[in-house]
């Protein structure tokens, strides 16, 4: 018997500025502030035990928000101490995370915002299937350099048995 799908909670970001984050992805993106920034000290507290099994002994504090889109995700945003950009911010050959992607049927609008507030557009905007369906991505990133994309119609939709059959 195959296992059963599970669904998506939450996906974790660090960025080295937890204020600028949840006011870009909260006026920006238009996500749910669900628990302000909170900080979070290296104790024998349920939530200190628990970030020092994954982080090991000795990140001392971090500062943490939780976010949620409108279909019940969660953005799970942290600020470390000592954060440091990578050197290349889409290393696509690397083991790891790669992107997310937010749904937005105004993509355009979106992208528009996002460069405004001081994230930047990697790519045009293409679409999938040109002249015949009116779906539509992009390529992005927040202004801490965390890349993620955009789409214009749900996963499965645009996915679907024979998407890519002209």
């Amino acid at each position: 018997m195959l296992p059963q799908p599970r669904s998506f909670s939450h996906i974790g970001l660090s960025v080295p500025d937890l204020d600028a984050a949840v006011k870009f992805y909260s006026e920006v993106l238009g996500l749910y502030v669900i628990m302000p920034p909170t900080e979070v000290v290296e104790d024998d507290s349920a939530v200190g035990v628990m970030c020092t099994d994954v982080l090991g002994a000795g990140w001392e504090s971090l500062r943490i928000a939780h976010l949620s889109t409108a279909d019940r995700i969660g953005i799970e945003i942290f600020e470390f101490t000592g954060n440091r950009t990578p050197e290349n911010n889409l290393d696509y050959k690397s083991t790891g995370l790669f992107h997310f992607c937010i749904q937005d049927p105004d993509v355009e609008g979106l992208v528009e915002r996002i460069v405004a507030n001081g994230g930047k557009q990697r790519m045009p905007i293409r679409e999938y299937f040109p002249g015949e369906k009116p779906y539509r991505m992009v390529y992005v990133e927040d202004p801490f350099g965390i890349v993620f994309e955009i789409y214009s119609h749900g996963y499965e939709l645009t996915y679907s048995a024979g998407a890519y059959q002209a």
